[in-house]
Formats: structure tokens, C-alpha cells, sequence
């Protein structure tokens, strides 16, 4: 006669496996990807299509503050001078319908903005919500679509006011859909431009870039590129992303092989209760490296 426990044996171990793929899932990285400044890249409805990416950040409004009419650049996709943006509001609300995050970087390595008072930040806030967000303007440069959130993604101007434009927009996301913040700053901690924006703790997504800053990229070593994402750890935001080049010709420098990313720096930092993925630079460089390493990460 068969043991009665067999049948409660395979039913604990089916129960067993679907809790580790459970857990599995829960610490599963995700990758933000940006789109914009390659008009070779492709669309950004097909960029989402891939079925690789959590995040799109749309990069960039490089115009703003200062009393500037602010303007976005997207190279050669779009000429937003004359309005030519606004077809993407389709590809947007197609990105939306997937699950995935569609987010306006403000900033870049090029442009000209800064702020010159926490006035000057709230009349920023006020624009990029209006425009952008889930306000109303009738000159929306990207359509009617709704975007997730605005990435701050400073490596000029000046590190003033950038906590106050943070603090405004995210009290205009308690109006009704939530406001994500997210934010690209230099892996040397803390960040000479955002660091003090980053410290309101209202940031959810930050996503470091470890490349062109060789004191604190991974092929330095590992322990100097450990103790650069303890101490991103510790900032008071929601994620912390591994900021990496999709394709040696990306970047100066940091490319990390996929062998080497998924066997040797994942496994040092997935244990992080901060861990949240893998940011790429960019799309057009994207040839393969998210397809190599969604799985792994």
C-alpha cells in the first residue's frame, strides 16, 4: 500500500518551488534604457516592443530655467521648433500599455539650464507638469500622452535648487497619477550636482552611472566599485541601478563584458535590499547587451 505522505511530499515541493521562483522574481533586476539622441536608434514604440525594458527615459530637455523657453532635443527623430514632436504621443501611450515606464530626462551632457531660485524651480515644476505630465497646456511638445515621471540627469550648471524642483514635482504628483523621480548622477559620491535633491528622499529610481569615472567603475576593481554602491545604497531613495554603457563605443570608458557583468559584479550587489537593475546608455549602442543579460540580472 503507497504512504499517504507522498502525495503531501510532491504537494510541499510544488509549494517549495513556487516560493523560490517567487523570491526569484521579487529580487529580479529590472533595465532602464534611454532613447532620444540617435535618430538610427528606431522608434520608440518598436524600442519598447523589445520586451527588455522597464524604463524608458526620453532624453533630453537640455533648455530650461533661468527665465529660458524651454525646449526639448530628440536629434534626429523629431524637430520640436515646429512641433514635429507630437506624433509620439502614440508610441508613448504604446510603451504605457506594456507595463512600462515612460520618463523625460531633463539635463544631459550638453544644454543649457540651471536654476537660479527656489522660485525659478517651482516655475520649472509648473512647466514640466503642464507640458509633460498630468497638467494642461496647449502646446504639449510630445502629444497629449501622459508621461511617468522626469529624470534628472545634471552634469552642468550649478547644484542649487535642484532639491526644490524635486520637492515641487513630487507634491504635484499627490494631485492624482504618481510623479516617478528618477536621477543619472556620477558614481564619485556624493554627486557634486544632485546630491543634496537627493537627499529629500523623493527619488525613486536612481540610477548611478558607473562609466566614464574610472575611480569608481568596475574595471578599477572591485573594491573601490563596492564601496561606490554601499555608498549609493545608503541614499534615501527607493532602487539603486548599475548605470552601464550598452556597447564599448558608448563611453569613454566602463563597458562591463555580459559574462563578466552577470558572473562576477551581480552577484556582489543583488543581495542589496536597494538593488533595482541596470541602467543603459543607450539605445542605439543597445545591439544585444539587454537581450544577453535580462535574464541574468
Amino acid at each position: 500500500m503507497a504512504s499517504s505522505k507522498a502525495p503531501i511530499n510532491i504537494l510541499l515541493a510544488f509549494f517549495f518551488s513556487i516560493f523560490l521562483i517567487l523570491i526569484s522574481h521579487s529580487n529580479a533586476g529590472k533595465i532602464s534604457i534611454y532613447w532620444g539622441q540617435n535618430g538610427g536608434e528606431g522608434s520608440l514604440a518598436d524600442t519598447c516592443a523589445t520586451g527588455n525594458y522597464e524604463f524608458v527615459n526620453i532624453a533630453f530637455l537640455p533648455t530650461f530655467g533661468n527665465g529660458q523657453t524651454p525646449m526639448i532635443n530628440l536629434a534626429g527623430h523629431c524637430d520640436p521648433s515646429i512641433n514635429g514632436c507630437t506624433h509620439l504621443s502614440s508610441d508613448i501611450k504604446s510603451c504605457q500599455a506594456k507595463g512600462i515606464k515612460v520618463i523625460l530626462s531633463i539635463g544631459g551632457g550638453a544644454g543649457s539650464y540651471y536654476l537660479n531660485s527656489a522660485d525659478d524651480a517651482r516655475q520649472v515644476a509648473t512647466y514640466l507638469w503642464n507640458n509633460f505630465l498630468g497638467g494642461k497646456s496647449s502646446s504639449r511638445p510630445l502629444g497629449d500622452a501622459v508621461l511617468d515621471g522626469i529624470d534628472f540627469d545634471i552634469e552642468g550648471g550649478t547644484n542649487l535648487y535642484w532639491d526644490d524642483l524635486a520637492k515641487y514635482l513630487s507634491n504635484y504628483g499627490k494631485r492624482g497619477k504618481k510623479v516617478y523621480l528618477t536621477a543619472a548622477p556620477q558614481c564619485p559620491f556624493p554627486d557634486y550636482y544632485i546630491g543634496n535633491a537627493l537627499q529629500t528622499g523623493v527619488f525613486d529610481y536612481v540610477w548611478v552611472q558607473f562609466y566614464n569615472n574610472p575611480p569608481c567603475q568596475f574595471s578599477s576593481g572591485m573594491d573601490s566599485f563596492e564601496k561606490a554602491w554601499n555608498d549609493w545604497s545608503s541614499v534615501p531613495a527607493g532602487k539603486i541601478f548599475l548605470g552601464l554603457p550598452a556597447s564599448p563605443e558608448a563611453a569613454g570608458s566602463g563597458f562591463v563584458p555580459a559574462d563578466d557583468l552577470t558572473s562576477k559584479v551581480i552577484p556582489e550587489i543583488k543581495g542589496s535590499a536597494k538593488y533595482g537593475g541596470v541602467m543603459l546608455w543607450d539605445r542605439y549602442h543597445d545591439t544585444g547587451y539587454s537581450s544577453s543579460i535580462k535574464n541574468q540580472i
